[in-house]
């Protein structure tokens, strides 16, 4: 193959070159422009002066009466959720390649009635449930609905994410497991899913950047005080800085959702290496175990 060529796609010339070019500096020239046209329709507004800006930097109270509280709300929503939507996925997503029909029908059913309704429907019905049957108290009452609709939806997305994964591997590891014995449970666990848990990781961590960012649904409609619920009272107590709140905000939650996937692929490159360095390692008493002639390999021919 002659260098700059590629069977992917074909290696632009020089015309497609100039044209590849011109597109890029029309989109810069676009984007120059939106932004310009964004920063001058603040300005106009009154939303760029200091003043609006300056508490974030000036003015613990905001952080220590707003913004924090409102980071460890997010946070402990989102860690619950987290923790409870992974095994009911992984539970759920194994149950549905049961060799059971009753066990494949059963999971298949919970988990395509709970994708199909929206989060914040099951955010509602829950804040309703826990309001009608049971005594928890209303300060703690969207906590538990915010945790319970999220884990409900993510945890059936989550379920189909396994599945998938699961499948996506070559059936001779299936079939090689059964060569040596192993049970269907014993294949799982210890083929299986070690093997496609490195596949599934991207998937799996954007669902939990979605948890993250869900969380703000409980704050707009149930009063769960959580990042994006802290922006009203910030802007009624420091002069109308809504623009100002809501961008920080957004770079709280970029910076959380950037750490979350920043860690993933940490994890993934680990995963990876420690698959490329893993190997069995034989002892000497185990090779001279093997050797034994009559136990594990037929003796020699002695007419030879």
């Amino acid at each position: 193959m002659k260098h700059g060529t590629t069977v992917l796609f074909d290696v632009p010339g020089p015309r497609a070159k100039r044209r590849n070019v011109l597109y890029t500096l029309v989109f810069l020239v676009a984007l120059a422009g939106l932004i310009w046209w964004v920063a001058v329709s603040l300005a106009d507004k009154g939303q760029l002066e200091w003043s609006k800006w300056e508490p974030f930097f000036t003015d613990s109270r905001v952080w220590d009466t707003y913004l924090l509280p409102a980071l460890k709300n997010t946070l402990i929503a989102a860690s619950l959720s987290m923790v409870l939507a992974l095994p009911l996925g992984a539970i759920l997503g194994i149950a549905r390649l049961s060799d059971h029909r009753w066990v494949r029908g059963a999971a298949g059913t919970v988990v395509e009635f709970f994708r199909a309704i929206p989060v914040l429907i099951l955010m509602l019905f829950a804040n309703a449930a826990l309001s009608e049957f049971t005594d928890v108290s209303p300060e703690s009452r969207p906590l538990y609905a915010v945790v319970i609709g999220l884990v409900l939806y993510n945890a059936s997305v989550l379920a189909e994410v396994v599945r998938a994964g699961i499948l996506a591997l070559p059936l001779g590891q299936t079939d090689a497991a059964k060569a040596i014995g192993m049970r269907k449970g014993q294949t799982m666990t210890y083929v299986l899913l070690p093997q496609s848990v490195t596949a599934m990781l991207p998937a799996l961590v954007s669902q939990l950047v979605v948890i993250v960012k869900d969380t703000a649904l409980g704050g707009a409609l149930l009063g769960f005080s959580e990042l994006l619920a802290s922006v009203r009272p910030m802007s009624a107590n420091y002069g109308a800085n809504t623009i100002a709140s809501f961008t920080v905000v957004a770079v709280i939650f970029i910076i959380l959702n950037f750490a979350l996937t920043t860690f993933a692929g940490w994890l993934e490159r680990r995963l990876r290496r420690a698959k490329k360095s893993t190997g069995a390692v034989v002892g000497v008493d185990a090779v001279e175990e093997l050797a034994t002639p009559g136990e594990h390999m037929m003796p020699p021919d002695e007419t030879k």
